[in-house]
């Protein structure tokens, strides 16, 4: 079993921009390897039970804001409530990153600015010419990396990242999944960071 860790996200989530650089750090301190599986939220809630924001009720729909605030404040970051953009569709840029994967590019860096594009700095993510700023001043060759994400590559990757989330038990966005142990959401990356460190087998459902 691979001794890295699949990252199932999409960009558009707060919960995956808030934990990610925690993720990289604890990925760092131990030495492993981090998979970028972007998703299609929709399939994987279809399978798991979640249901999107709109449906959800107001109780948790009021909890959701003061966790994001908790979240914020305690990983140092500044992140609008209600941005400006969304909810937006983040298919491009979730593409883009399956783009740069399937390249051979590390996207660690590209995802983390979508995210705060959208939670901290008012931007639209489904918008060409924003992520093609991102990845120009990130370095990359942003023509040729927004031209593979519309390619079929970039559709089918995504879709495939897809089904292993569902395959994984994953819940929604992010997942973690280590030694097939899946840790749902960036605040069970202390969890994530406790097993890794420990070296204790994954604990399963059976």
């Amino acid at each position: 079993m691979s001794d890295s860790i699949d990252y199932f996200f999409t960009v558009i989530s707060p919960w995956t921009w808030l934990g990610h650089r925690q993720l990289m750090e604890i990925a760092a301190r131990h030495g492993k390897r981090v998979h970028f599986r972007p998703v299609l939220l929709s399939g994987v809630w279809e399978y798991s039970g979640a249901a999107p924001l709109a449906k959800r009720t107001p109780t948790r729909q009021r909890y959701r804001l003061i966790e994001l605030q908790r979240y914020s404040e305690l990983r140092g970051v500044t992140l609008n409530l209600r941005p400006k953009h969304f909810p937006v569709n983040p298919q491009l840029a979730d593409r883009a990153i399956v783009a740069l994967v399937q390249g051979g590019q590390d996207p660690a860096e590209f995802a983390f600015a979508a995210g705060e594009t959208v939670w901290s700095r008012e931007g639209d993510i489904s918008d060409a010419g924003v992520l093609a700023a991102l990845l120009d001043n990130l370095g990359f060759d942003a023509a040729v990396t927004l031209d593979a994400a519309r390619g079929e590559a970039s559709e089918k990757g995504l879709a495939e990242n897809t089904q292993a989330a569902i395959a994984a038990d994953a819940m929604g966005a992010p997942t973690y999944v280590y030694r097939g142990e899946p840790f749902w959401g960036q605040d069970r990356l202390d969890m994530l960071d406790r097993m890794i460190a420990s070296g204790r087998e994954a604990f399963r459902a059976e």
